[in-house]
């Protein structure tokens, strides 16, 4: 591997100006802002609710954006993954030794709090790409470059990231793989007893319908990288698009199509964001009513009526259980989301939520072709 990556610092979005993501983070999600920098035609805002952080990066200039790059991306969305290492000059150089693109090579960026050094890779996931960070030093409360932004303490809904889910065009999870193996010394997780790498857990959605195959890779032990999910459509009969085609075709292509952030509390968190105007999709209505789920729910310590009355999702076995519920699109195009999800002992992904999610999007789709 040429930089492992030893912790997620942000999750970078590149939005129009007037685009109401931060404000929308803020009211809807609860993240609290952190930091801030007005430069060169660039409006960049880093917002956090505990160990997540996120950076909107606003409007456009001559240049590229702090511990970035602009995409040059029609659509908005989630375009950089920022990861610790221990050395970003020496990262960048055996990533281009690989083969790798470095559009920005490394560069130090000093102010009174400390010195950061940092290079951007291209990844071959799409219009994202990975920045690589070395802070040594460094005791600001985010990054050399931005002035602090005193806020309120938030509701602490987000705990973490969890995972990273990119949509990916089919039959090309193997090699994003091995690409993320070599480059950032992930390695495949296993959802599944004996699961193939090379096809990765399929979870189908039933009568020849399609449904997603999906690639879970993580990070060497003893660190704070989310896992990271890799998703693509299993040959079908659909009636329209499943989720990641409907990504792969709005997005223009592959890229991070969801994050999911890990919460305490689901049922605090889900009322909450649904109190202040957050919108969630609504699972099938036979999903609560599927044989078994009743006493499923009772087992994890749960009423039933209250996850149905806010589409919270759940699923598992022998006392380890998960808890999801998924957000529509944060923009107009219908393509990023975020997902939060509790976990009581439970690892995976859950084959039934996923099913119920496929499910929820195909339905979701269907309202807005009435609409």
């Amino acid at each position: 591997m040429a930089a492992p990556a030893r912790r997620l610092c942000h999750i970078a979005f590149h939005v129009p100006p007037g685009l109401p993501l931060a404000r929308d983070l803020q009211h809807l999600f609860g993240f609290q802002p952190l930091a801030v920098r007005e430069a060169d035609g660039w409006r960049q805002l880093a917002l956090r609710s505990r160990n997540a952080v996120f950076l909107v990066n606003e409007g456009g200039g001559p240049g590229e954006p702090l511990y970035g790059l602009d995409p040059h991306h029609p659509v908005p969305g989630a375009t950089n993954l920022c990861f610790d290492v221990a050395d970003a000059g020496a990262a960048a150089r055996e990533l281009a030794a690989l083969g790798c693109s470095v559009p920005v090579p490394p560069i130090n960026v000093r102010d009174a709090q400390g010195t950061a050094t940092y290079a951007v890779v291209s990844s071959p996931a799409g219009n994202l790409s990975l920045t690589l960070l070395e802070r040594t030093g460094f005791c600001g409360p985010f990054l050399p470059g931005f002035r602090p932004v005193s806020s309120a303490p938030g509701p602490g809904w987000v705990s973490h990231v969890d995972h990273l889910t990119l949509a990916c065009t089919p039959s090309s999870s193997p090699k994003l793989m091995r690409w993320f193996h070599d480059c950032l010394g992930f390695h495949h997780l296993p959802l599944s007893p004996g699961e193939d790498p090379e096809l990765g857990l399929e979870v189908a959605a039933g009568s020849g319908r399609g449904g997603l195959r999906l690639t879970a890779l993580q990070a060497p032990t003893n660190n704070l990288v989310p896992t990271l999910v890799l998703a693509e459509s299993l040959l079908g009969v659909t009636e329209g698009q499943d989720q990641v085609e409907q990504f792969l075709a709005r997005n223009g292509g592959p890229g991070l199509q969801h994050v999911g952030l890990y919460t305490p509390n689901i049922m605090e968190a889900t009322e909450g964001v649904a109190g202040a105007g957050g919108q969630l999709l609504t699972p099938p209505e036979a999903y609560y009513q599927q044989p078994g789920k009743e006493k499923q729910i009772l087992a994890a310590g749960h009423k039933p009526s209250l996850l149905a009355r806010h589409g919270v999702l759940l699923d598992g076995d022998r006392g380890k259980f998960l808890l999801q519920v998924f957000t529509k699109s944060l923009f107009a195009e219908d393509t990023f989301f975020l997902e939060l999800i509790q976990r009581q002992g439970a690892t995976g992904f859950g084959q039934g939520n996923i099913r119920a999610l496929w499910q929820s999007v195909q339905e979701q789709a269907a309202r807005g072709q009435e609409a």
